[in-house]
């Protein structure tokens, strides 16, 4: 049980987060929850650097929420209730959307609850069609926690969101599809998302992690003036000039050296 974290044997620039919690549908635990926050705080400056990193979950699941055998020992006092939420799960979200690495999701299964949260930090989401998408915790007697309702928020929209919440429903992947939350389906959404993340990887990493910086400074209310110096810095950048010079010449760019270090 737990996240384990590993560089992908096919393509090193290609890393994968996977939640491990056998006989549970990857329910996470508190102590998942702690890793996974190590995890991602550390992505960002792992060396080579990474150019993708593909979350899954193991065994035909994506993750079915958290551990609720674990619920009892806290959960009825506002204290130790909101340290959970907010010292816990919410930390290890805000790691995941603090990554410049990009992030794919590759879902099979339930994806509910936490689940659903952590693919939602993710910059694509990928699906097979047995998919199911949901945070039916209302059936649970609780609501879902401001700073995760924020980031399913943010991937769902609020009809999505209002209606997952308030009726408890769960959806399936064409469903989910429709509605924006996912990217794509698959018949096979490992080959799928291995697939993004090497189209990822094939691209500069720096153009990559700049595009997610922007993203993420945009969505918090804009590009503040140090930050909007700091985005063209990468004018005399050799992938730069060599993406430039390919179209010219037309050929195909060869990122290499700074671009895919």
């Amino acid at each position: 049980m737990g996240i384990r974290f590993e560089r992908d044997p096919r393509d090193a620039r290609i890393g994968r987060l996977t939640l491990a919690n056998p006989g549970k549908l990857n329910a996470i635990s508190i102590a998942m929850w702690r890793e996974l926050r190590e995890h991602a705080l550390a992505l960002d400056g792992i060396d080579p650097p990474l150019h993708a990193v593909i979350v899954a979950g193991e065994g035909g699941a994506f993750a079915a929420g958290a551990d609720i055998a674990e619920f009892p020992a806290f959960r009825f006092d506002v204290a130790t209730l909101r340290d959970y939420h907010e010292h816990t799960i919410a930390p290890a979200l805000h790691a995941l959307l603090a990554s410049d690495v990009p992030l794919v999701a590759q879902i099979d299964g339930a994806c509910v609850g936490g689940g659903l949260e952590i693919a939602s930090c993710c910059d694509i989401r990928i699906a097979g069609r047995d998919a199911r998408f949901g945070a039916p915790i209302a059936r649970l007697g609780f609501p879902m926690a401001p700073d995760e309702l924020a980031v399913v928020l943010a991937a769902a929209g609020r009809a999505s969101a209002a209606e997952l919440l308030l009726e408890a429903r769960l959806l399936d992947a064409p469903t989910a599809l429709a509605r924006g939350l996912l990217h794509r389906l698959a018949n096979d959404p490992a080959a799928e998302a291995w697939a993004t993340a090497q189209r990822i990887a094939d691209l500069p990493r720096e153009v990559a992690r700049a595009n997610k910086r922007t993203l993420r400074q945009l969505a918090a209310g804009g590009v503040a003036h140090d930050q909007r110096h700091a985005h063209f810095n990468y004018a005399g950048a050799a992938h730069h000039r060599e993406g430039v010079a390919a179209f010219i010449a037309r050929r195909t760019p060869r990122f290499d050296g700074e671009a895919n270090d």
